[in-house]
């Protein structure tokens, strides 16, 4: 096969791209180039896309053996990602920026490029596997836990699935590394980026407060009482404990959270961590790796990157999904997604719209 493989310029993806010509693929590297104004050089594990990263996936490729380019997709990943991001948050969401990359950019965009340019596949290091069936492909858990990527990749289609390869998902993250030092690979000792890429930083509310100015407004609890004030809600997220500023202490003098962020009125309010608790919820835009389900689902469901999974019964009604937890769950915030998996299978996707919490019925 004729494979696209995408190079970040970390070890992931290097070792991702050795495995795929060592398996006897026709192999060509590609950097995608995210950022319109690359820095020069990261800082620590924060970051990616930098001029720093495309020189490293250049050298691993010619380590390898494969030809390289360099594809500016700056334009297409600062509407599709960062502009979606910073939306989400002004309508009082939080948004997964990898989870939309994924969907939009390097499952979209770069295949729909790949088999445009007659190449059959892309690969890249995520840590996730794939599973043919007589039925089709089915996308599955990494054998690593601490690893496991597949909760933003359970926007992938069949149609996508059909194209790709995860060649890291049958290996523990550091058998790569040595891997990778094995093979001659500069980056085997490389830090992996973490956080936001495209807020190098890591001061998420910075940026926001950069490209969203300052909209002050007040801070009140479940029963509309003023407890403080704030600069903006894009500052805060569902369940946040830390940075709250509230001068006047709880009653029963434990700590409070975040329950509900409303832009329109400019309202953050703030409860006890049993407030938090959410029931069921109402998802959109489901993406499904295969079928649509057509029945009730008894299946296990995961909120968060690297959240743990929650039994779950869920049912698809007009492409909405209605998602009712086993057992209450925690900070669960409009714009994440919930993932459903049957095992380590994934069913796929959905974008979550609105929470009923546990004491609503009290």
């Amino acid at each position: 096969m004729r494979v696209l493989a995408a190079m970040s310029g970390g070890v992931d993806s290097a070792v991702a791209a050795a495995r795929m010509v060592e398996a006897g693929h026709d192999v060509v590297g590609v950097h995608l180039a995210l950022s319109r104004n690359p820095q020069s050089y990261r800082s620590g594990a924060r970051g990616c896309c930098t001029i720093e990263d495309s020189r490293d996936a250049r050298r691993a490729a010619d380590v390898i053996g494969i030809p390289f380019y360099i594809w500016d997709m700056a334009e297409r990943f600062a509407a599709d990602v960062v502009d979606d991001f910073v939306a989400e948050y002004a309508a009082g969401r939080t948004p997964n920026p990898c989870l939309r990359c994924n969907e939009k950019i390097k499952f979209s965009a770069v295949l729909e490029r790949a088999l445009a340019l007659d190449f059959d596949a892309v690969a890249t290091g995520h840590y996730a596997q794939i599973v043919d069936t007589p039925d089709g492909r089915e996308l599955h858990r990494a054998v690593d836990p601490a690893k496991d990527q597949s909760y933003v990749l359970g926007v992938l289609n069949q149609e996508q699935l059909a194209h790709a390869f995860f060649p890291l998902g049958d290996t523990p993250k550091t058998e790569i590394r040595a891997e990778a030092e094995r093979r001659g690979l500069s980056v085997a000792a490389k830090p992996d980026s973490h956080d936001i890429c495209f807020i190098a930083d890591g001061n998420t509310e910075g940026f926001l407060s950069k490209q969203l100015g300052e909209a002050p407004g007040d801070i009140v609890d479940a029963q509309g009482n003023k407890l403080g004030e704030h600069k903006g809600t894009h500052g805060f997220t569902v369940g946040q404990r830390k940075g709250l500023k509230i001068g006047t202490p709880a009653a029963d003098g434990k700590p409070r959270f975040v329950l509900d962020i409303s832009p329109v009125d400019r309202r953050v309010t703030v409860g006890s961590r049993a407030e938090l608790a959410v029931e069921r919820l109402t998802a959109s835009k489901p993406r499904w790796c295969g079928p649509a389900p057509t029945e009730t689902l008894h299946v296990k469901a995961q909120l968060r990157a690297h959240g743990e999974e929650i039994a779950v019964t869920a049912r698809v009604v007009d492409d909405r999904v209605l998602v009712e937890f086993d057992e209450p769950a925690d900070a669960v915030a409009p714009g994440q997604a919930v993932v459903l998996y049957d095992g380590t299978r994934v069913i796929g996707s959905a974008t979550i719209d609105s929470v009923e919490r546990a004491t609503q019925h009290v």
